[in-house]
């Protein structure tokens, strides 16, 4: 990273990934103390400020997001990803989640940035959505958790192609589908699936189903908590009961996942669950912790797909129609198209094989970053102990 960051920049490109908007940078490209790097993403973010007037972020957990990107540290993977979550009102950087709609971004990104080289009529495209068009299978090591995420990332003339015919929930209009398929995703913050061994425990006296599919989620019926489970993400947010609750089951359920204590962290999420109302398999409302949803993560889909194939669970007693596999999850701006393995063994036990999503991808900006200078000078010039 440069020695003078406020007045020469620091290379940065703005993306939308799925439904989420964020900052990519190359690791190199920021500083190597950790403490330095999160100074300087709240100060390009704007943070702590509920505006974040003075930054890039959108003054939402959905846009104030960061991938950090650079050559892969493991084998059989192209490059590393390091997801960010920058807090919008708080002092806070942290990195105890993955995000996929991020995720969706960090191929093109790494084919942009140079650090996947490619050539013009690699890949055929197969399963990217369009035809026979060029394509490039980027293997993304998710540092967060560990495990191998492959993008399949339409090109054109050797680099990535944003333009197309797919459109997603959450996002107006169309563009180049993206496809990401997981592989050992299961129990990769919390260590398991299913973190307490059960497919229910019980918090806050009502039937919960703690599970990680690649992000920590309490699952919980909607109706169980007083509430339809179809409400609009603000009458939720507005609703200081129900609140409450799920905080505290949120609380509870941090030791129990392995998590620890959880009042400062952003997992797990937690996903409110109805019977399907618009042709889908269920539906969904999620807390990202303390903001509703306006539509549902990546890897949260996931989890709560895999939660919903199970026998007994409280998402499974609300589940409808599942075709192939594919666990269509409503949510308040659309629905989401999760394919998901479940595999249940003669003892009960369960495992997960290959979970995977179409999500697309956008360039918004590519350029320089510019940090408040008072910020940037205590970074590159730290005050001696």
């Amino acid at each position: 990273m440069t020695t003078t960051p406020a007045s020469d920049g620091v290379r940065c490109m703005v993306m939308r990934g799925g439904t989420s908007k964020g900052l990519y940078f190359v690791a190199d490209d920021l500083p190597a103390d950790t403490a330095a790097r999160d100074a300087f993403l709240l100060s390009v973010m704007g943070s702590p400020d509920p505006r974040q007037i003075d930054g890039l972020g959108g003054a939402h957990p959905l846009t104030s997001k960061v991938a950090v990107v650079g050559p892969s540290s493991v084998e059989g993977a192209d490059v590393d990803y390091l997801f960010l979550q920058v807090v919008v009102d708080r002092p806070v950087v942290t990195d105890q989640q993955n995000c996929g709609n991020i995720l969706a971004g960090v191929g093109p990104f790494a084919v942009e940035r140079g650090l996947v080289p490619v050539h013009p009529g690699e890949g055929d495209g197969e399963g990217a959505g369009e035809g026979d068009r060029e394509a490039a299978a980027v293997r993304i090591h998710l540092v967060n958790t560990g495990g191998i995420a492959t993008a399949t990332v339409p090109l054109r003339d050797g680099r990535p192609r944003y333009g197309g015919d797919t459109a997603i929930s959450g996002v107006p209009g169309t563009a180049a589908p993206i496809r990401l398929d997981f592989a050992d995703t299961a129990g990769s913050s919390c260590g398991a699936l299913l973190p307490t061994g059960n497919r229910v425990d019980r918090l806050g006296g009502i039937d919960v189903t703690l599970i990680d599919n690649g992000m920590p989620v309490v699952v919980m019926r909607a109706a169980d908590l007083d509430i339809t489970g179809y409400e609009a993400p603000a009458e939720l947010e507005a609703n200081d009961e129900l609140r409450r609750r799920i905080e505290a089951i949120r609380l509870e359920a941090g030791p129990l996942m392995g998590l620890g204590d959880v009042t400062e962290a952003t997992v797990p999420k937690l996903t409110m669950v109805a019977a399907p109302k618009d042709g889908g398999s269920i539906s969904t409302r999620t807390f990202i912790p303390h903001r509703c949803h306006d539509a549902i993560g990546v890897l949260g889909a996931v989890s709560v797909a895999t939660a919903a194939l199970l026998d007994g669970t409280p998402a499974a007693a609300v589940l409808g129609p599942v075709d192939d596999g594919v666990v269509v999850v409503e949510h308040p701006t659309g629905t989401f198209d999760a394919a998901v393995e479940v595999v249940v063994g003669a003892d009960g036990s369960v495992t997960v094989g290959r979970s995977g999503i179409i999500r697309t991808a956008r360039k918004l900006m590519d350029g320089l970053v510019f940090p408040h200078e008072d910020l940037a000078r205590r970074v590159a010039t730290p005050e001696a102990p």
